[in-house]
């Protein structure tokens, strides 16, 4: 087992990209951070930048706008980077798939490590994708 491998079983850090999107995963993301669910105690925590991040969880639909931005915070990670497709919009582009600057889904543009569906996708949804993620590090 290599370091990497090694501190990533017990933590991940996570970076958030919002895309164009309603908003409502970004509430339920905050939700997974309360004292309800309270993801630190599995060791994930969010990050304010994609240079610290081992996860970038990625919401809402891609449009031509935000693709160039993806692509730039995908190679501004560090490396091996896991990305997650979270929610529908981030899975297939959702209800904005038929819209005129939509750019794609999310695994088009970057490889996804995961999916985690739903509009939006619960906590509990949220928590046990990436739990499976660490288990498979």
């Amino acid at each position: 087992m290599g370091l990497k491998s090694f501190c990533l079983k017990k933590s991940l850090w996570v970076y958030h990209f919002a895309g164009a999107s309603c908003n409502n995963c970004d509430i339920e993301i905050l939700d997974v951070l309360t004292p309800r669910y309270d993801v630190e105690r599995f060791g994930m925590q969010l990050v304010g930048s994609p240079r610290h991040a081992d996860v970038i969880l990625i919401s809402g639909s891609i449009n031509q706008r935000d693709k160039p931005r993806l692509k730039e915070v995908y190679h501004q990670a560090s490396k091996p980077v896991f990305v997650v497709a979270f929610g529908a919009c981030g899975c297939t582009g959702g209800v904005f798939a038929e819209g005129i600057t939509f750019a794609g889904p999310v695994d088009q543009i970057v490889p996804v490590d995961a999916y985690i569906p739903g509009c939006p996708p619960k906590p509990e949804a949220m928590i046990s994708g990436l739990s499976k993620l660490m288990q498979t590090i």
